[in-house]
């Protein structure tokens, strides 16, 4: 063409797109931005936007989205239902929603867009929410076949059955007959099915005849499936191979190997197996897995381990299933070298496949395997939910090393001292644990991350931590364990100033157990910018829907003073686990806000969540806090008797400073003290409060007179007594506790302080004794 104008650029990018070469698209665009005159209409645009969403490039999408703006076309109903749907298919619901919101005018397409967009993101209770602002109850917008289908659909995915019934009767009543509307009417078979209501779904696929599209008749096949009707699934199977307008195709076949698999139907799977060969169908990866299954569940290995040789590529549900199914059929041997096969080529490993292989592990030669699985578990920082049982053998480990170290047959390895000096950490055994730290250096396996780690740990966590840092200095290579297990060891050990400096020379890109640890130093520390810093990495690398990663965070914000951003993150956070409630209550309750605490916890037990220990031990906190006496007394009680929760030391010191809230109630308190076998440092916390409370009264002098018989070298008692004389005018009394204090030679712990300092526009931290601080402060 000598002359192009923008209807036959449109028409040539549409061409493109519609044939699916969506990359000339894109260039003839470019083209025509450059050679035609009169620039690009809405029109170009939404042609381009379409092809950029079906090629999920989210980038180009942001640039096409910005020359709308610069073209003045924001306002665009068409323009933006493109945008809205390309944003949701990239990934980007939050993009989407921000167009939706600031479009001026909205058609059904633009609702559609929408809530397609949040289905397709796993969000149907937002699809769901979206459909009932369309504006259909105030009449503004119709809904059409397609919102009603999507609806339909989320119900489904959301598996409410009287919201579907609701939408099935607003859509015959708006005139969609299921039996007019193929769309609908698929979409309620799979909802009712899904639902369990398999009559319903029956009702509705009967109702189509001759309608019946291959959506239909899978639909209906999967509802059998899923709800364990053989006979009938099959049934309708060989009825759908008589009819001349639809044939099975493989989705039809994903429904039907499974059901072959799950009920050891050799014969009905061979027949399907056949009949993909027959008809020559091409074969995805998942049928191809299925079918395997099948074989190896019916206890037929050959066929299985033909098809996984053959295979032209192989994902990790192809690995799994082999494993698994070797497993079952009691081959240890071929499962743990496919194992081994995997762990060295494959694709990396899950759960699933350490599962698959540890059932193999069912006799005592292969408990080495085992153990090195489960060492492999550790190190790939997997849960430990299904693993626990090695637990049990912490004790069993060190005896055994004994006997190996006396044997002249067997040497330990790595594996072996990851496993022993672990279990010295778990025990903490500091002894046994340096023993075994002096045999690794006169061992090759000394060099070995994995051993290193295994001793940062263990130092760690029996509380020598010098020398968990000594060994992370000196390793040669750090892992990113390596660095998780130091800072964790630090964070634990209430070093969080450490931790905090050590994290700022991080070597690798920080994972969930970094984020959580060094969010328990910011915590230690009171440094609420740090904290602010982690969170924004968190939200960044979207990561702040992790359980331990948000529990961490309100912590966080509770301890440094944002009570309410914690009460924030526990509001919007979509799944509470039982930490993530125990942390908010005891968040109330460190704010002196003991009836939200309370209020919490009901909400708590109304969700079905049980409370356990740590729950009751914030509560009772909580209560004391706040001087809510009778609350925590009525907790404390029905702890045992309401929720079958026996009380434990932590337990009766909280109920100790419930006590010590209540004037005259030292002798109660101290006799309390003795029932219950509880140390000095124990009630030390409850008896200062309730010293300067009682005092005046006369059960005071005699109950001081118990705190000193138990524990004399406990300075906080002289102090408190010194504070207590001076404050009621006994001068005399107060000069012999300070002239006995100073006899006994005792110490009070120095009061340390975080200092914030800016100077030059850059913001230091620093830790320094309140008594240094005021002499320097004097001087000045």
């Amino acid at each position: 063409m000598h002359t192009r104008d923008v209807i036959s650029w449109n028409a040539m990018i549409n061409a493109c797109v519609c044939n699916q070469r969506f990359q000339i698209a894109l260039e003839l665009f470019w083209e025509m931005r450059w050679k035609e005159t009169s620039g690009v209409d809405s029109t170009t645009l939404v042609i381009v936007v379409s092809a950029l969403s079906r090629m999920i490039d989210l980038k180009r999408g942001r640039v096409v989205h910005c020359l709308s703006l610069k073209y003045g076309m924001g306002s665009d109903c068409f323009l933006c239902n493109s945008l809205v749907d390309m944003y949701a298919k990239c990934g980007e619901l939050g993009s989407a929603e921000c167009v939706f919101e600031g479009m001026e005018f909205r058609d059904s397409s633009s609702w559609n867009s929408m809530m397609s967009g949040c289905a397709y993101n796993g969000y149907p209770e937002r699809s769901w929410s979206y459909f009932k602002d369309m504006g259909l109850y105030y009449g503004c917008v119709r809904a059409d076949n397609f919102s009603l289908s999507c609806t339909i659909s989320a119900c489904s995915s959301l598996g409410d059955l009287q919201c579907g019934q609701t939408v099935h009767g607003l859509a015959i009543r708006l005139g969609y007959e299921e039996t007019a509307n193929i769309s609908i009417g698929n979409a309620l078979i799979s909802l009712y099915s899904q639902c369990g209501d398999i009559e319903d779904a029956e009702l509705v696929f009967n109702k189509m005849v001759y309608k019946h599209d291959v959506v239909s008749w899978n639909s209906m096949i999967h509802g059998f499936a899923t709800n364990g009707m053989i006979l009938e699934a099959f049934s309708l199977l060989h009825e759908m191979q008589l009819t001349w307008s639809v044939h099975p195709d493989l989705v039809t076949l994903i429904s039907i190997v499974p059901l072959c698999a799950e009920f050891n139907l050799l014969r009905e799977g061979r027949s399907v197996h056949g009949f993909i060969v027959r008809r020559k169908m091409r074969l995805d990866l998942s049928l191809k897995n299925s079918i395997m299954d099948m074989y190896l569940k019916c206890n037929i290995l050959k066929p299985a381990e033909l098809m996984f040789t053959i295979l032209p590529e192989r994902d990790l549900i192809s690995w799994n299933t082999m494993i698994a199914g070797y497993s079952h059929n009691v081959c240890s041997v071929e499962a743990q070298g496919l194992f081994q096969e995997l762990h060295r080529s494959g694709p990396s490993c899950n759960e699933l496949s350490l599962l698959a292989v540890l059932s193999s592990c069912d006799s005592f030669e292969e408990l080495e395997f085992g153990e090195s699985v489960h060492c492999l578990h550790l190190k790939l920082g997997f849960s430990n939910n299904f693993l626990d049982v090695h637990g049990m053998v912490t004790l069993m480990k060190l005896e055994t090393f004994k006997q190996m170290c006396c044997s002249s047959y067997t040497s330990p390895d790595s594996i072996t001292f990851v496993n022993v000096v672990s279990a010295c950490g778990d025990l903490q055994f500091l002894s046994a644990g340096r023993s075994l730290h002096g045999f690794t250096i006169k061992t090759p396996v000394e060099l070995d991350v994995r051993v290193r780690n295994s001793l940062i740990t263990m130092y760690s966590r029996c509380k020598d931590v010098e020398s968990a840092r000594l060994v992370f200095n000196t390793s040669s290579f750090r892992n990113l364990y390596s660095w998780n297990c130091m800072i964790s060891g630090l964070a634990q050990n209430k070093d969080g100033q450490r931790a905090l400096e050590l994290f700022h020379l991080f070597e690798y890109e920080p994972n969930e157990i970094t984020i959580v640890s060094i969010l328990s130093a910011s915590t230690q520390t009171g440094s609420l910018r740090h904290g602010k810093q982690i969170h924004g990495y968190v939200f960044r690398f979207g990561v702040q829907q992790n359980l331990f990663i948000s529990t961490a965070l309100m912590d966080m914000y509770s301890k440094c003073g944002r009570l309410e951003l914690a009460i924030h993150l526990f509001k919007d956070s979509p799944e509470k686990s039982i930490a993530s409630w125990n942390s908010m209550i005891s968040a109330y309750g460190f704010h002196g806000q003991g009836k939200e605490a309370i209020k919490l916890f009901s909400e708590m037990c109304e969700s079905g969540t049980s409370p356990t220990k740590s729950t009751f031990i914030s509560l009772l906190s909580a209560c004391s806090h706040s001087g809510l006496v009778e609350e925590g007394r009525l907790y404390y009680e029905l702890m045992s008797t309401e929720f079958g929760v026996e009380p434990t030391i932590e337990h009766h010191v909280c109920y100790l400073g419930i006590c010590s809230v209540e004037v005259g109630n030292l002798v109660k308190l101290t006799s309390l003290s003795r029932i219950y076998n509880l140390n000095s440092r124990q009630v030390s916390g409850g008896t200062f409060k309730c010293l300067q409370v009682s005092w005046r009264h006369k059960d005071g002098e005699t109950s001081c007179e118990h705190l000193f018989n138990i524990d004399p070298e406990n300075a906080g008692y002289y102090v408190s007594l010194f504070n207590i004389y001076t404050a009621d005018g006994r001068w005399s009394d107060a000069m012999g506790i300070r002239k006995n204090f100073q006899d006994r030679m005792l110490r009070k712990p120095p009061v340390i302080a975080l200092l914030t300092f800016v100077q030059d526009e850059a913001i230091y931290h620093t830790y320094l004794r309140v008594g240094d601080f005021l002499a320097c402060v004097l001087v000045r």
